[in-house]
């Protein structure tokens, strides 16, 4: 890398646009959505994809709402061309989705083009051709003149090809390629030369997409592009400005969200951001940003993980785990205070009397998207007490108490570290059986008991297995828990000290289980933990007791 890039790279200028408005404007309701997946997402792949794959790909872009898809470049080669012709004969386009297509300003590819939507119901066809310096000057060797030329000649081939099939709506596009690093002027005035020829009305509006054919600057700038030509665009009710932004600088959403808020009424883009070099605008991303800010953005993603699986198998790129939204761990925290702050949000979350999202780290509920909680949490050793009562909750409905989240997260740390992985629920709860309830291996071993007495003087008699060797023990206390460790420290040891008791009910219904949870002090000052389960309480918390004492 150059020590002094300036030598090799200029800053991009800034549009004089001193009143600009955008900044103030917010995104309020959803843009006409246009996939590109079949079209610019589909040149962009190392193997394009088969008929097959694209009829899939199509299906999913129909399912998930998309009302207007381009679904190819008829004039590339016969699979291009059957494609598009196929989906128009076999009446697989539903009637409220428009087909675009799209064609080089030259008279044979438009006249291939139409010739690929004999049929058609409804279509769009999408002419463009690069106007920017760069182009004019190394890939042309043309002046503005000429380059405009090329335009008008393209757009009257479009009016009259058109009216060769007059039972078609029809609707135009014309991109002025590379506009984002054109002269705002010279798009200006080829956009217009295209309206004198196709002559749009507010009720038929030519499309005119203002791309960001590479991205070249911050996405403000795009979006003072966007403002400016819509100032001074003629017969703006009879045009709909169309955004196609790419990732060169990793802004591309930003890019469109903040060229809508510049006015825009178009958003071109792919699923998953799939797009040549670095990609395009993440059309998923866009949409689910407005959702997160109560807009209804008109398109159905409510199962993400589908959405997700079509995409992998028709294009063959996996998607990034942190993908936003869609990715396999964007809705997963490791790290122990993030698990303890959503730990808390989902606590509150059911306890509100409103239906408000506020769930801390996660902007959006992962149910919406057809994702479930089990999630949310995954342990290994940056998890902390939190994240670990979340997993054992989760799984097997058990509430621990905080003294004995803290206990456990201890070891589930430690064992993680020493099996250097993520842990599983399977893991954990194992490694919770061992630790804190009862075993096959246990000194005493519970096998039956009752109770008898008034309150406060009661009498516990159980018939437990000592070392293996089945004997009474008993005790008296002021309750049962109390009767029970009088009756360890008078038979086999140890002297426990009950420190906190809890209990709470699993499920619902008369098969619900029950859960006891004690924590116990030693004689020497140790402090250990038991857990019961059983359905029934007070057999439960006499469980607990015993595999404390066990453990003592």
């Amino acid at each position: 890398m150059l020590r002094d890039p300036s030598t090799k790279y200029r800053p991009f200028p800034q549009v004089d646009l001193p009143d600009r408005q955008w900044p103030s404007k917010t995104i309020v309701k959803p843009p006409r959505w246009l996939s590109t997946d079949l079209r610019d997402g589909n040149q962009a792949l190392i193997d394009p994809m088969d008929a097959e794959k694209k009829t899939r790909f199509f299906d999913l872009l129909c399912k998930v709402g998309l009302k207007e898809i381009e679904v190819g470049f008829p004039s590339a080669g016969a699979t291009e061309f059957d494609f598009i012709s196929g989906l128009v004969k076999t009446g697989r386009i539903p009637d409220d989705v428009s087909i675009q297509v799209l064609t080089q300003s030259r008279r044979d590819l438009i006249e291939t083009s139409f010739a690929s939507l004999v049929g058609a119901k409804t279509a769009i066809v999408h002419l463009y051709n690069a106007v920017s310096p760069a182009w004019r000057k190394i890939v042309f060797g043309m002046d503005r003149a000429q380059v405009k030329q090329i335009a008008i000649d393209g757009a009257k081939v479009l009016r009259d090809e058109a009216a060769k099939q007059s039972n078609v709506r029809w609707q135009f596009e014309y991109s002025p390629e590379t506009f984002s690093t054109a002269e705002l002027d010279f798009s200006l005035e080829v956009c217009e030369a295209v309206m004198d020829v196709l002559m749009p009305t507010p009720e038929n509006p030519i499309i005119f997409n203002l791309p960001a054919t590479v991205e070249c600057a911050t996405p403000n700038i795009y979006a003072d592009q966007i403002e400016w030509f819509g100032r001074h665009i003629r017969n703006r009710n009879a045009v709909a400005i169309s955004l196609h932004t790419h990732n060169d600088r990793g802004t591309g959403v930003a890019a469109a969200e903040l060229g809508m808020m510049a006015g825009a009424d178009r958003v071109e883009g792919c699923l998953l951001g799939n797009g040549e070099r670095t990609g395009n605008c993440d059309l998923v991303t866009v949409a689910l940003n407005m959702y997160t800010q109560g807009v209804d953005p008109k398109l159905d993603l409510s199962d993400i993980d589908g959405v997700v699986n079509t995409v992998n198998y028709c294009t063959n790129i996996p998607v990034h785990p942190r993908t936003p939204y869609a990715g396999d761990l964007v809705f997963t925290a490791f790290s122990g205070s993030h698990q303890d702050a959503i730990k808390k949000g989902f606590a509150a979350q059911e306890s509100k009397n409103d239906t408000l999202w506020e769930v801390p780290y996660l902007p959006i509920d992962p149910a919406d998207l057809g994702r479930s909680y089990e999630a949310v949490i995954r342990v290994n050793s940056q998890s902390g007490k939190g994240g670990v009562a979340w997993v054992i909750e989760q799984d097997k409905g058990l509430k621990l108490p905080k003294r004995l989240q803290a206990d456990f997260s201890r070891h589930v740390q430690a064992y993680a570290d020493e099996t250097s992985r993520e842990l599983n629920a399977a893991d954990i709860w194992g490694l919770f059986e061992r630790t804190y309830m009862p075993q096959a291996d246990d000194r005493v071993e519970l096998r039956d008991y009752e109770e008898s007495g008034a309150s406060g003087q009661r009498v516990f008699i159980g018939r437990v297995a000592i070392d293996g060797e089945e004997r009474s023990i008993s005790g008296r206390g002021n309750g049962l828990i109390s009767g029970v460790i009088a009756a360890i420290a008078e038979s086999t040891g140890p002297t426990l000290d009950v420190v906190d008791y809890n209990e709470h009910a699993i499920g619902h219904g008369a098969d619900a289980q029950a859960a006891a949870y004690v924590e116990c002090r030693t004689a020497e000052g140790r402090t250990v933990f038991g857990v019961g389960m059983d359905t029934d309480i007070a057999t439960a918390s006499v469980r607990a007791v015993l595999s404390a004492a066990n453990r003592a």
